[in-house]
């Protein structure tokens, strides 16, 4: 049994970390900046959950005191949580460093060092702190969510209209299958030192027309589909395939198979 301090342990990945590890049988402590009410869809019997702040260090110590290993699940998407992502990342090794953790494990996105995008960038400014940690560090680089997608159509189909992308296809991956990865990685038997990367990436490339026809066909959703240029450097890092990985495709549920477990709530 290994003692696993999950950051961001609430959130659509971080959840899933906490519950295959502790379906494992391992002891887990979960970093939020809220602690989920029990009952709630976030909370998990069995773990231990912290509230702390990465952007003032409030609370790191007590949620990593003990762990072997950290996995970040960590996001920040906007504001203040993205202009604070790469230092917050920064001191939460710090903690687990001073706490005894042997090893960290970060989920980021796929050749986010490649993109000027300010998200993608802050991932990647993230990525370096932890390839200068003392620890031995593992980055998981994953292809696009398949709710990301998804997210898309749904927010185009409200005014009737469905966006794909001209000239791209993606390559996503659910939330339980990088959860497998980022825990397979921090039980992974390693050098102790040094940095890793370990890529994933979804079952299927698909065009996302096609993605757009499933999603419509799933949900029942009305609405015409329409090809829209996307501009600017994210245009064309899709475009350029940058996001896709089809030689390391380990993910196993396919964007219908999710689609279809998620049917009422999309």
């Amino acid at each position: 049994m290994s003692s696993i301090c999950v950051a961001g342990g609430t959130g659509q990945v971080g959840r899933e970390v906490v519950r295959l590890a502790l379906a494992a049988g391992h002891e887990v402590s979960v970093l939020s900046r809220h602690v989920p009410a029990v009952g709630s869809p976030a909370h998990y019997d069995g773990a231990t959950y912290f509230a702390g702040d990465v952007t003032t260090g409030v609370g790191l110590a007590a949620a990593v005191a003990g762990a072997d290993v950290v996995i970040d699940c960590l996001e920040g998407q906007f504001g203040k949580a993205q202009k604070q992502f790469a230092d917050g990342g920064e001191r939460l090794l710090a903690a687990a460093v001073a706490g005894g953790a042997r090893k960290a494990v970060l989920l980021s996105i796929i050749n986010c060092d490649l993109s000027d995008f300010s998200y993608y960038v802050s991932k990647a400014e993230k990525e370096r702190k932890y390839a200068a940690s003392p620890l031995e560090t593992v980055l998981v680089r994953g292809t696009q969510f398949h709710s990301l997608v998804a997210g898309i159509f749904a927010a185009g189909a409200r005014v009737g209209l469905i966006p794909v992308f001209k000239g791209v296809a993606f390559q996503t991956i659910s939330p339980a299958d990088v959860a497998g990865e980022l825990l397979a990685e921090a039980l992974a038997d390693s050098p102790g030192t040094g940095q890793r990367v370990r890529t994933v990436g979804g079952p299927d490339v698909l065009p996302m027309r096609s993605m757009a026809e499933q999603w419509k066909a799933t949900t029942g959703t009305r609405g015409r589909i329409i090809s829209v240029p996307l501009p600017g450097s994210m245009g064309a890092f899709l475009r350029a395939g940058h996001h896709l990985v089809p030689e390391h495709a380990v993910g196993m549920e396919t964007f219908v198979s999710w689609l279809e477990k998620r049917r009422e709530s999309l």
